[in-house]
């Protein structure tokens, strides 16, 4: 089953030997997270990270505890930014949590950094998904200093709608907050509004999108 996973993931895998594809594998371990759970804690290398299954959320903390969410990983996506001893360059901490039960595969990243090392492929693939990431850390900063806070939220609920192909989001606000990097007093009065106009409605359930139009032209 790892291997099934690494093939999917990894455009090199047939470019390395069996022995080394045998290596890969056995320095991977399958692990079930419960909600909430800490999966990289920042300061330490955790290894590379596969989402088979559930919700992960890449964060950083500042030092009076406001979190500012860089990315989330969903089915079929990989953090690389969990591997610092990989990518030594890095040097903020990013921390990883489930954001709902899941299903992953860790692989080892002193086995990974070992396979880089021997492979250029797999070194430049490192450095490319990073790079990948940086793009979408990069995307959130200019929202947080650049954007207004109801276009931020309207990107937020457009986005999330999309990704689950559902006019409802069920998310508490306390949650926006965080993946907004804003205070869930502010997420309030901003959904209250969408709501006076039209756009959306707030319930117990969640938010359903009532005006995909109106909220689409406040992303523009």
């Amino acid at each position: 089953m790892i291997e099934e996973v690494f093939s999917r993931v990894f455009p090199f895998w047939e470019q390395i030997t069996d022995a080394d594809r045998s290596f890969l594998c056995e320095h991977a371990v399958r692990r079930q997270y419960e909600k909430g759970t800490n999966l990289h804690n920042g300061s330490d290398c955790s290894g590379v990270i596969f989402v088979c299954s559930g919700s992960l959320r890449a964060y950083m903390l500042s030092d009076d505890g406001k979190e500012i969410t860089l990315y989330r990983l969903h089915k079929g996506d990989m953090c690389m930014l969990s591997a610092s001893c990989v990518l030594q360059s890095i040097t903020f901490e990013v921390i990883v949590d489930a954001e709902e039960e899941s299903e992953c595969v860790v692989l080892s990243g002193a086995a990974f950094k070992q396979m880089s090392e021997k492979y250029p492929d797999i070194r430049i693939f490192a450095l490319e998904t990073a790079v990948s990431r940086f793009s979408d850390v990069m995307w959130v900063m200019q929202q947080v200093l650049f954007m207004s806070m109801d276009k931020r939220l309207a990107i937020f609920l457009h986005d999330e709608s999309v990704r689950l192909s559902s006019d409802t989001i069920s998310l508490t606000q306390e949650q926006i907050a965080r993946y907004i990097a804003s205070a869930r007093e502010v997420v309030s009065r901003m959904l209250k509004y969408f709501a006076n106009e039209g756009i959306l409605e707030v319930s117990r359930k969640g938010i359903r999108i009532l005006d995909k139009q109106k909220l689409r032209d406040l992303t523009l």
